[in-house]
């Protein structure tokens, strides 16, 4: 029984993890190239390539009963800081040049 709760707090907890890292990617695709050096950050390209191989880490690293659970343990938890960075730091810098949510049109329908 323990075992079993065991399993499911770490797939539970590797889904989350997965999900702020593809969070992170998506959100780093979404965003126009030139806004990352006009905010004074490394290239698009580069925070693509890094919050890409998180995600594939992530994807990887899920357990067994829904992924292969190759990176389980502390790699796992290494793959998500490239997303958390990005997420804290970049995303903020960058969001106000544009990217992401556009905002409603005004008029008609």
């Amino acid at each position: 029984m323990l075992a079993n709760a065991q399993l499911l707090l770490f797939l539970v907890l590797a889904l989350v993890l997965f999900g702020v890292e593809v969070w992170a990617l998506i959100d780093c695709a979404r965003r126009p190239a030139n806004a990352f050096l006009a905010a004074g950050k490394r290239t698009k390209r580069f925070w693509l390539i890094l919050t890409g191989a998180a995600a594939a880490v992530g994807f990887i690293a899920i357990p067994p009963p829904l992924g292969l659970g190759l990176f389980t343990g502390f790699l796992q938890f290494v793959a998500v800081v490239p997303a958390g960075v990005y997420l804290a730091d970049v995303r903020p810098a960058v969001s106000s040049y544009g990217g992401g949510r556009r905002p409603p049109r005004s008029g008609g329908w």
